[in-house]
């Protein structure tokens, strides 16, 4: 967790808690060997010997005394003060009309206890929220889907002999590697291989794979990506079936120009036959399963997509979304889904328009308004099942897209600024929460997408921006 330094850059203990954790972890395990040894020798010298004498027992061991723990997490205070909005826009202004951000920046901040606006700066005004826009997708994720729902990944059996077919669910985490080198917690090629391998006939040689990805229509990228987004480091092909997030290898950076086939050729390695065909198609009417496996639960694909930043997830928990709502699994069905779900849930959307769930497309439209009251709902439990969105925000200094957005300074709390971050070429947005020096949590949006004076700057001034938040005692 964070915290925020008067001069402007944002701190945090994390980085020295992991350190003292792992300290501590070494302790303890060095004192569980010794007392584990000490147990093994006391019952070794202790026993009869081969003539017949016994040896004194050792003393049993003593474990240090380590104090009392600290805490965590940055707690609130019951009777903290609200800032004072005067002190805040006389603090906060400059930042957000200067000019690392631009003329046209945009934000709010909010008290979440009362609801009580306490800084705005063209809060109403459309903007281009980059992967801000993630957080829509996880209101709409998490009220529209059961939060402990999982996506299936099936085999079933071919046309003709030899032939299987990989059906994809949606489940783009499905994980070459055992565990998942990117997505803890997701399902395994080999697991379903193994499952396969022990439904056909005993001597069976799989010759062809074929990739299902039917469950998804439509354009495979969305309207106002670039040529250059899909395959790059940061997006690729949205398909029903992929392996890895639609990498091109377990833990690579690049993803896959043809993810179905990338995820049928792990299929047929993890069945023993590399020499396969792989290809695109539809499983038979009536095919027997052959193996299936499930993904993590959706909350905590939700947490990996708001924390990674990650567009190929957002993608597809968006068209999970249309599905469950009676929309078209395409773009535009999947963005029609999201703005529905949001308004169901109570934040207005007349200013909202999307044209993916990840954000990545540059005629996507929301305001700092909207980013503020689905934070907002979120933190004080109004949004039901969209609280669960807190989980995923990446922590300043310690984690996701904020890792690196901090230090490591011991003597501050961890865990103040926690938020989803957006970037786009000359867009620049930040959206979470902050617990103020008194112990106060406010929930803030500030997007500016009309940035001139480059990534440094402007991600500055919208670090030094939760920064006044995080230092206010005023």
């Amino acid at each position: 967790m964070e915290s925020i330094s008067s001069g402007g850059s944002t701190v945090i203990t994390a980085n020295y808690g992991r350190f003292r954790r792992r300290m501590i972890t070494a302790v303890v395990t060095l004192v569980l060997l010794l007392v584990g040894g000490g147990i093994a020798l006391g019952v070794t010298l202790g026993r009869d010997d081969a003539s017949g004498t016994d040896a004194a027992p050792v003393p049993d061991a003593r474990l240090p005394e380590l104090g009392p723990v600290d805490p965590v997490l940055a707690g609130l205070s019951d009777d903290a003060p609200v800032p004072d909005a005067d002190v805040l826009a006389t603090r906060l202004t400059p930042l957000v009309t200067g000019s690392a951000l631009g003329s046209g920046a945009t934000a709010q901040v909010v008290d979440v206890a009362s609801g009580e606006v306490l800084f705005d700066q063209q809060s109403d005004a459309p903007v281009t929220p980059a992967s801000t826009a993630k957080l829509l997708t996880a209101v709409a994720a998490l009220t529209t889907l059961d939060p402990a729902d999982t996506l299936a990944t099936t085999v079933v059996s071919g046309a003709v002999p030899g032939e299987v077919v990989l059906v994809g669910g949606g489940d783009v985490t499905l994980s070459r590697t055992s565990p998942s080198r990117t997505y803890p917690g997701a399902p395994t090629v080999e697991d379903l291989a193994t499952q396969v391998v022990g439904a056909l006939p005993a001597g069976t040689a799989v010759t062809r794979v074929v990739v299902d990805s039917s469950l998804y229509t439509g354009p495979l990228t969305a309207s106002g990506w670039g040529p250059g987004d899909a395959p790059s480091s940061y997006a690729a092909p949205i398909t029903a079936t992929a392996v890895d997030g639609a990498r091109v290898s377990p833990g690579a950076t690049a993803r896959s120009g043809q993810p179905g086939l990338d995820a049928g050729a792990a299929l047929a390695d993890a069945l023993g036959a590399p020499g396969a065909t792989v290809v695109l198609g539809q499983a038979p009417a009536g095919a027997k399963t052959l193996g299936i496996v499930q993904s993590a639960p959706v909350l905590r694909q939700v947490e990996q997509m708001l924390s990674l930043s990650d567009n190929v997830l957002a993608e597809t928990l968006g068209r999970q979304v249309a599905i469950a709502r009676d929309e078209p699994a395409t773009f535009d069905g999947a963005a029609q889904a999201i703005t529905d779900a949001v308004e169901e849930a109570g934040i207005p959307v007349a200013d909202v328009t999307l044209s993916d769930s990840s954000g990545l497309s540059a005629t996507n439209s929301v305001t700092a308004e909207v980013l503020t009251a689905i934070v907002t709902g979120a933190a004080d439990g109004s949004l039901g099942n969209a609280s669960g969105l807190l989980a995923g925000l990446p922590i300043a200094g310690y984690d996701g897209t904020l890792a690196d957005r901090g230090d490591d300074d011991p003597a501050t709390a961890p865990g103040t600024v926690r938020a989803k971050t957006g970037t786009l070429l000359g867009v620049h947005a930040l959206a979470g929460t902050a617990v103020t020096a008194d112990g106060r949590l406010l929930a803030f949006a500030v997007v500016a997408d009309d940035a001139t004076g480059g990534e440094v700057a402007a991600e500055g001034a919208l670090d030094e921006f939760a920064a006044q938040l995080a230092a206010c005692g005023c």
